[in-house]
């Protein structure tokens, strides 16, 4: 005996609740399937807007098919009898319309607000909502496929979608030290300056935040000043990194630890999209020209590939990376490659060094092995004669050009360059021997000493020093020395200046660990190191004089235009 035969009105609101409302049965009408996409779509609204006021409970979903079917409807096969009259009257007799299942119209949830792509790397990654607090998905979530993780931009997935953002520069806001949020109040209005005067991505959200705080106010907290502030886990992007099937491989919301984890695994499936690309054991130009970029497909995904010269020592190869950055630097050095063996007897000339090496080397011999040495200079040699400032050529005849040009100019950069070492290799061993004589009481301060001369002369630092930079090198440890002489006579002059100079030193090795593990490279702040070099020079050997006017007061106004 069927249930609908002994209460059929309880039967009917049961059949209502379990099978219409929950979509658990199967029926041939269509209005489930578009009812239940309907409600995934509100319940989407939600997610995005996090809150959970705008779907109507289930038992206003019950009512509205109440109302509806007649009161005898109570199992399948009652409802599918009286559905398919009912249908052939009105088609859409079942269907919900969003005016049933909305509390209120969520006006605020647009597409434009909540997009469900985010445009990145020339292609585009799918979002996901989750209003989940404590949930480890709670937030936005963007998968990433593994060949694109090193395209991402930090800088972009800082500022959210534009729906999300204002929230977390409330919170950037609200934790601000009390002297500074005073003079943001109101503060919605402030957020609402910020948003309509920023630009997303140009920058990390910190940053933009601290230089629009700067133009507006004549000044801004230190770069540190959000280093320490947790943001709730839905105000930092959710990233989802998958295979080629789809499959994770990791989750997390810093990007830093997802390449640490993956990146070179990213770099391989990138470089693996187009194996045709790929070519080993070039020895000269005859691949035709290189372009700046490579479009390609992969597994339906549009990316943007950097094509590269890869130095491999006796002859280079040709890859597609995965960032210009790293495409740039790359190419770099696979061109000088090709120059060298193009020009293999004229660097023959310089293979034992030239005049005065042999001395360089030996007042260099307890910092740096001679061949390092020879092979240190000749390296930094080859980059200024056969690149320098010049472009990279992309071109057979472009590089033909600068072939023409390089073989001009290695005779001229050579003696300027082995000139130069042998003028720091003297200046580095009369500190070297003065060093050595100083009294075991300052200690301390000799060691100080070495580390600032062994910070501009080490192995492999003639390359590494801009050529620019090198010139300078002799003054620098010239300054060293005198210094050493000066404090022994003046030990509180030398004391006095130096603890500032240690503390804008500090902040200068801690800007560099932050963009080092960020991957930035700021040119500002490496020119900046050689300002503090010039501050030495002007503070303990005014004699040997500096290229331009320095002082704690320009230099400390450097450091604040960094820091906006």
């Amino acid at each position: 005996v069927s249930f609908g035969a002994i209460d059929p009105a309880m039967a009917r609101d049961v059949f209502i609740r379990e099978a219409l409302v929950t979509g658990a049965f199967k029926t041939r009408g269509s209005f489930l399937v578009h009812n239940r996409k309907l409600v995934a779509e509100i319940a989407e609204l939600e997610h995005k807007a996090r809150r959970t006021d705008v779907l109507v409970d289930d038992a206003t979903i019950a009512s509205f098919y109440a109302e509806r079917i007649p009161p005898d409807v109570c199992s399948t096969v009652t409802f599918e009898r009286w559905r398919s009259a009912a249908e052939e009257r009105d088609p859409v007799a079942l269907f919900l319309t969003r005016e049933h299942l909305m509390r209120h119209a969520a006006a605020q949830v647009t597409v434009d607000l909540y997009p469900e792509h985010l445009a990145v790397a020339g292609t585009t990654l799918p979002l996901k909502y989750r209003f989940a607090p404590g949930h480890p998905l709670d937030g936005l979530t963007a998968t990433v496929p593994l060949a694109l993780l090193n395209q991402v931009e930090e800088a972009r997935l800082t500022w959210l979608v534009p729906g999300m953002i204002r929230e977390k520069v409330t919170h950037y806001l609200k934790s601000l030290p009390k002297g500074w949020r005073n003079r943001l109040i109101p503060l919605p209005e402030t957020v609402t300056a910020f948003l309509e005067a920023a630009k997303a991505a140009e920058a990390p959200l910190t940053e933009a935040l601290r230089a629009w705080l700067h133009e507006r106010l004549g000044e801004a907290p230190g770069p540190d000043v959000w280093s320490g502030v947790a943001l709730p886990n839905h105000l930092a992007i959710n990233v989802q990194v998958v295979d080629a099937a789809g499959r994770e491989l990791a989750m997390g919301r810093d990007l830093r630890d997802l390449r640490a984890q993956l990146g070179e695994a990213a770099q391989l499936t990138f470089a693996a999209a187009e194996p045709a690309f790929e070519k080993s054991g070039v020895q000269s130009w005859d691949f035709g020209d290189l372009p700046e970029t490579l479009a390609i497909v992969r597994n339906g995904q549009r990316l943007t590939g950097y094509p590269a010269l890869i130095d491999d020592g006796a002859a280079v190869s040709l890859a597609l990376l995965d960032t210009r950055q790293a495409a740039d630097a790359a190419t770099r050095q696979g061109v000088l490659r090709l120059m060298r063996l193009a020009l293999q007897g004229a660097i023959a000339f310089f293979d034992k060094g030239s005049s005065g090496f042999a001395q360089a080397a030996l007042q260099l011999k307890t910092t740096l092995p001679t061949d390092q040495l020879l092979a240190d200079v000749m390296a930094a040699v080859v980059d200024r004669a056969f690149l320098g400032d010049d472009p990279l050529p992309r071109s057979a005849q472009a590089f033909a050009e600068q072939v023409k040009r390089a073989r001009t100019r290695l005779p001229a950069v050579a003696a300027s360059g082995f000139t130069l070492l042998r003028a720091i290799a003297n200046d580095h061993f009369t500190l070297l021997q003065r060093l050595a004589k100083m009294a075991i009481k300052h200690a301390r301060f000799a060691a100080d000493i070495r580390a600032q001369r062994d910070a501009l002369v080490y192995p492999g630092f003639f390359a590494a020093t801009p050529w620019a930079k090198l010139q300078h090198l002799p003054r620098y440890l010239k300054a060293l020395d005198r210094r050493l002489v000066r404090f022994v006579e003046q030990p509180e002059r030398d004391t006095r200046h130096a603890e500032h100079v240690a503390a804008l030193t500090q902040r200068y090795r801690e800007r560099i660990e932050r963009d080092r593990q960020a991957g930035n490279r700021d040119a500002a702040v490496e020119e900046f190191r050689w300002l503090l070099e010039e501050l030495k020079v002007s503070l303990f050997a005014q004699e040997l004089k500096t290229p331009f006017p320095v002082s704690f007061k320009r230099v400390e106004r450097a450091w604040s235009e960094l820091a906006r």
